[in-house]
């Protein structure tokens, strides 16, 4: 059974803790009645956020397993509305006559990728709304569950990849892309945005943290085709000037900030 490594951290202060672990590469930040649970790709990476946070906060590492979070997840977790497109933690909660020109998503919950419900991942979706991507081609980088590929494919993108470092996101991906079969052309494979050659699209989404999204500007805005958008989110709103510094020479275009979250989206000169 797949467990992800954690650290369960006694906190009021979400956005403090957010930024405590950033350097640390965190997939997830779990509220909790007193705290927060934060959730790392490896052991490796959690037992030296462990190290830096100890001297301040009352911090213990623990392993959750997936199968548990995903059963409490499908029970709690509502359907979430952003725009035209909707998320459904599984397919029996399908509303049965959805409005018209609505889009229905399914996504499994999953400790390590997005199901929609996260701030970022909403407005990153909320971003891909303003843009007509009928005819054109969109890179999701870092796609976790598949979820903002997948809402490309049904938006009327003409192609639509999604890439992730981690083979287990690719797997959850793509049985998340199963269970939307209306969603065409959307390929997933795995590919790491530091070490390998990004394929150039029209569109480029990129849900990071804004420290990591900083070190990859230049390789993102080059995957960007001329007069093409990149659209940015996971970055904290202090972290907002620094991510447009990067972007520099490109056109802000649509820019957003909810509960102290930032997303961006720019029109490549």
């Amino acid at each position: 059974m797949k467990t992800y490594p954690a650290l369960t951290v006694r906190i009021a202060d979400a956005d403090l803790l957010a930024i405590a672990v950033d350097d640390y590469s965190p997939t997830a930040i779990e509220p909790l009645d007193d705290g927060a649970r934060v959730f790392f790709a490896t052991t490796a990476d959690r037992d030296a956020a462990r190290l830096a946070l100890a001297p301040r906060f009352d911090v213990a590492a623990v392993d959750v397993s997936d199968q548990d979070w995903a059963r409490r997840s499908q029970e709690d977790l509502q359907p979430v509305t952003v725009g035209r497109i909707t998320v459904f933690a599984n397919p029996q909660s399908l509303i049965p006559n959805p409005r018209t020109g609505a889009i229905a998503l399914v996504i499994a919950p999953s400790m390590g990728f997005g199901t929609g419900h996260h701030v970022t991942t909403r407005l990153c979706l909320e971003a891909l709304q303003t843009i007509d991507l009928r005819d054109r081609t969109v890179l999701d980088v870092g796609t976790g569950s598949g979820i903002l590929a997948i809402a490309a494919g049904r938006l009327g993108a003409a192609r639509a990849l999604g890439i992730d470092t981690d083979a287990d996101a690719i797997q959850s991906a793509r049985e998340n892309l199963a269970m939307n079969p209306a969603a065409a052309h959307v390929t997933l494979e795995v590919a790491d945005l530091t070490a390998a050659a990004l394929p150039d699209a029209d569109v480029v989404v990129a849900n990071l943290t804004g420290a990591l999204f900083v070190r990859a500007a230049e390789r993102l805005v080059g995957a960007v085709r001329k007069e093409g958008v990149l659209i940015v989110s996971g970055l904290l709103v202090h972290e907002r000037n620094m991510v447009v510094a990067a972007l520099s020479g490109q056109t802000l275009i649509w820019e957003r900030e909810d509960e102290g979250w930032a997303g961006l989206a720019v029109k490549k000169s």
